[in-house]
């Protein structure tokens, strides 16, 4: 047997002791990925397959990918889905103490009184859906969407809340969903991330942690793309160093990156080198991938792509993840920030969506006439919902607000795997607290997998000593009311 050297005896850890002796750790964890119960790694018989390799799911699926329209800050239900008339009979009284015992808020007294809803409701579709005159754009795919009036969450501030709904923890430094299915199921797309991240709208309470990959392989995370222009700063060849020496250059450092991955056997060398590899095809990629006037004008106006700075963000965005489903990304996350509304949330309602109404509507036509709403989960939500209490304080400058309310909000989905044209849930007569078909944040994860053709309760990593899921220990379920 070959001796090992000084320099490499410097090297070695517990961890490639382990991995080198024959024990195999590293394939037993592997293995744990989608509960392979024979011991091979979900990724195949063998290691060495590229990271993003198509993998096979737990059942047939029926997406094959997902674009979450995630609304930061949290969107008063009551102003665009709950309609709820008794508020407005109560307006200005407070809220009756059997129903508020025990509660915590983080800016208001349980006691302030009622806040009656700022806008008219009415019935759309032939099911009936009866949603906010705000969305006049959703009103017509209303037959095309499934609304959940019952979603609860455990976290009652923005941050823990935000990386509740991403990462099913308060806490950073768990896998994102993103990097969950880039994981399980690989990619599709051979010259663009797995995973992809667009922004509008001003800061994230969550911050990177809500697409960071954890403690799953950092290849895995969330990629962040621009809406406009180059998707990522400086991925462009500086003036003068052309494609083929750029080309020299990366098999050169491939090369002395796998000498030093031979040699310790960091995963962090594998996705480096993985990085750089992915980095140079998307320089071809990008430029036709941001190319709108490949749109016709038709499309472009449907989302509203030439409209106000505010709304035009998130319409690009919208389109690009269309074009970013085309081209086989398996989950594309879209955040839009600016709905926290302690004052003024008629006024902030409306001005949300009035940005993102028709995007949003035109996302589901787009992918509708093209097929591709088919194989493509839709998802819109805040992370959690506002109080029917008003939120009023001099001193913080606010009035006519309204505060966290994690008992009870709403989430709409469609496409692949979702039944069209179905509303559940229900909230009480005041949309305090949930009456009917109750829906918590690690339910509505598992209906994501679930849709994707992954059961929930197999999809874990063994980390720290303990197999960890996306959903948590306790016992969830899809949201069987609203899946095909």
């Amino acid at each position: 047997m070959h001796k090992p050297t000084q320099h490499q005896l410097r090297h070695e850890t517990r961890r490639h002791f382990f991995r080198n002796c024959g024990v195999g750790v590293g394939k037993i964890a592997l293995a744990t990925l989608l509960g392979n119960a024979g011991g091979k790694s979900a990724r195949g018989q063998e290691e060495d397959q590229t990271p993003f390799e198509v993998r096979p799911t737990h059942f047939p699926a029926r997406a094959k990918r997902v674009i979450y329209l995630f609304m930061a800050g949290a969107p008063s239900q009551l102003e665009t889905f709950d309609y709820k008339p008794k508020l407005t009979e109560l307006e200005g009284k407070p809220i009756p103490p059997s129903v508020i015992k025990g509660q915590r808020y983080a800016f208001i007294q349980p006691d302030a009184a009622v806040l009656g809803p700022r806008f008219k409701f009415k019935k759309h579709g032939q099911a009936g859906a009866e949603i906010s005159e705000v969305l006049p754009h959703l009103a017509k795919v209303v037959d095309d969407i499934s609304i959940v009036k019952s979603v609860h969450t455990d976290l009652f501030n923005h941050s823990p809340a935000q990386l509740f709904v991403n990462t099913g923890s308060g806490v950073p430094g768990r896998p994102s969903m993103g990097a969950w299915l880039s994981y399980g199921l690989g990619s599709e797309a051979d010259d663009l991330p797995s995973f992809v991240v667009l922004k509008s709208g001003g800061s994230l309470s969550g911050g990177a942690a809500m697409w960071s990959a954890g403690f799953l392989p950092s290849v895995h995370q969330g990629v962040p793309f621009r809406s406009q222009g180059s998707p990522i700063l400086h991925i462009e060849n500086p003036s003068g160093f052309d494609t083929q020496a750029q080309r020299e250059s990366l098999d050169v450092i491939r090369k002395l990156n796998q000498t030093q991955l031979d040699l310790v056997g960091d995963p962090e060398i594998a996705t480096r080198m993985s990085a750089y590899e992915m980095a140079f095809r998307m320089q071809s990629r990008a430029p036709e991938l941001m190319d709108f006037t490949q749109e016709s004008r038709e499309t472009l106006d449907l989302y509203g792509a030439d409209a106000s700075n505010g709304q035009k963000a998130f319409a690009n965005n919208c389109l690009l993840a269309r074009r970013l489903a085309e081209r086989g990304v398996r989950f594309i996350q879209v955040y839009h920030s600016g709905w926290d509304h302690h004052s003024n949330v008629e006024g902030g309602v409306k001005g949300q969506c009035r940005q993102t109404d028709q995007a949003c509507a035109a996302l589901i036509q787009d992918l509708k006439r093209s097929g591709l709403l088919e194989d493509t989960l839709v998802v819109w939500g805040g992370e959690f919902g506002r109080t029917p209490m008003v939120e009023a304080s001099a001193a913080l400058g606010r009035n006519n607000g309204r505060d966290h309310h994690p008992q009870a909000f709403t989430m709409w989905f469609a496409g692949g795997g979702i039944r069209p044209g179905v509303t559940i849930g229900a909230t009480d007569e005041l949309g305090f607290n949930v009456v009917e078909s109750p829906v918590h944040v690690h339910d509505v994860q598992a209906t994501l997998l679930h849709c994707l053709g992954i059961d929930h309760e197999r999809l874990s990593f063994r980390s720290r000593g303990l197999n960890i899921r996306l959903t948590g220990v306790e016992d969830h379920h899809p949201i069987k009311e609203i899946l095909l």
